[in-house]
């Protein structure tokens, strides 16, 4: 049994890799720090014994075949300088995954600043239900399988294959220390959904065109005979196709391909292709933007073999993805929500979508600016706005070095901001009453801030 140590194992590409190598049959092992869930449940369900630290010494105690280091592994590491002073095999994990599990499979990929984990969970579960028993790994837990990642299974139609298909969640972030590539330029999927393209991670990328240009390698990965699903709204994704795009393109959100028309109060809708109704989707997800990556699934679902009918029956049963509105309880008529909105776009589109399941209900949005873009403070200009529906807003000022008040002062009295935790959330159930709606949002653990307000809010 070869034996695999993860550098890095509890971020959720770096588990869902771990997962799926168990599963393949290899000795896992991993170290990192400060694991949450839902990344540590996973790995302690599935038995995999991960160290605290990235010390040397682990070298020692585990004495791998090869190390999978993951984006968060930097030089000046004890591990990482370990590795290489003694010359042991290392890898990174998406080429690990390309290698050992993708080269052989239709790979759908699902790549796009925001509704990543979405979209690909909704893809999976679209070719679950249709029989076709797809691998995946997402970055997130979708709650139609309750884990994160796994191999291809026994289709229906074949009860004595594999599956040869395999849903990823393509992300732009680098690759490692070692090879400053897009993750996603590893995975050369057959199917590819692009689903929107903004500025975002500044602490790697200079601007938007040096992203484009990432996106643009993906571009250049999809076969002749594949498919690219494209947000046709997004002039920054059309102006990467213009530099060149050799596989067809279905666009949604935009005229002459996938459209929404005769959205319902219980945000049900119709499905129009090329300005005609094909189908119909009863479902209670909330947000338009859900809706276009409902129509993106549906667009690369058919390219995979399932019918606009099944894949409609299928969205009807879709459960989101933990920590996407995430209701983590409700006490006292107060409701505490989970939500990984960490860029202003996504935060606005998780306001406005709570905004329309709760009406004239108050919402105190609760932000912790802790992705590397939001650390850096380059978007901090656009959180006011970002924020603007929420009735009361609550940032967390511990961990950037950046004036918070000072940027987010436009939101005026409705405004509070502390860097002392546990004071911090004193703030929030004080204002807290019945009827309201806490929203927290933060790509990390927060603190376990969700259970610290609902067990606040019960006194």
């Amino acid at each position: 049994m070869k034996h695999i140590h993860i550098i890095g194992i509890g971020g959720t590409f770096m588990g869902g890799v771990a997962a799926i190598a168990k599963e393949a049959g290899f000795k896992v092992t991993g170290c990192d720090t400060k694991i949450y869930p839902p990344m540590s449940t996973q790995l302690e369900a599935l038995g995999i014994d991960v160290h605290e630290g990235f010390d040397a010494a682990q070298l020692d105690i585990f004495n791998a075949d090869v190390y999978v280091i993951g984006n968060v592994a930097k030089r000046g590491m004890e591990v990482v300088e370990a590795v290489l002073n003694r010359g042991l095999p290392y890898i990174s994990g998406p080429r690990w995954l390309a290698e050992n599990v993708l080269h052989s499979r239709w790979v759908l990929a699902v790549a796009g600043t925001h509704g990543k984990t979405t979209t690909a969970s909704m893809l999976a579960w679209v070719l679950e239900y249709a029989g076709l028993a797809p691998g995946f790994l997402i970055g997130g837990v979708p709650q139609n399988f309750s884990v994160s990642a796994r191999l291809p299974q026994t289709p229906r139609q074949d009860p004595q294959g594999q599956s040869p298909f395999f849903v990823i969640e393509a992300d732009e972030y680098d690759t490692a220390f070692f090879d400053k590539r897009s993750k996603f330029v590893h995975y050369r999927p057959r199917t590819c959904i692009l689903n929107n393209l903004e500025f975002d991670h500044a602490d790697i990328f200079a601007d938007l065109a040096a992203i484009q240009t990432q996106f643009h390698h993906l571009v250049r990965t999809v076969p002749s005979e594949g498919l690219i699903a494209c947000n046709g709204t997004e002039q920054s994704l059309r102006d990467t196709l213009d530099k060149g795009c050799w596989t067809p393109v279905a666009f949604f959100g935009s005229e002459n391909g996938w459209q929404v028309a005769n959205v319902g109060e219980d945000g049900s809708f119709d499905v129009l292709l090329e300005g005609k109704r094909v189908e119909h989707v009863a479902w209670d997800i909330i947000g338009g933007h859900n809706r276009m990556n409902a129509l993106a699934v549906i667009a690369a679902a058919r390219h995979a073999g399932v019918d606009i009918q099944t894949a409609c029956e299928a969205l009807a049963e879709f459960k989101n993805v933990k920590r996407r509105m995430e209701i983590k309880g409700t006490v006292k008529g107060v409701t505490v929500y989970d939500d990984f909105a960490h860029h202003p776009t996504a935060i606005t589109t998780t306001v406005a979508g709570l905004r329309q399941k709760v009406g004239k209900s108050r919402i105190l949005a609760v932000l912790e600016p802790r992705s590397n873009t939001m650390k850096l403070g380059t978007m901090k200009a656009a959180l006011p706005e970002s924020l603007a529906e929420a009735d009361l807003v609550f940032c967390y000022a511990g961990g950037v070095d950046w004036d918070v008040a000072g940027a987010l002062a436009p939101l005026g009295g409705k405004l509070y901001t502390g860097k002392d935790f546990d004071a911090f959330v004193a703030e929030i159930v004080k204002h807290a009453r019945e009827g309201d709606h806490i929203l927290v949002m933060s790509n990390g653990g927060f603190g376990g801030i969700h259970d610290k307000l609902l067990t606040a809010l019960q006194v």
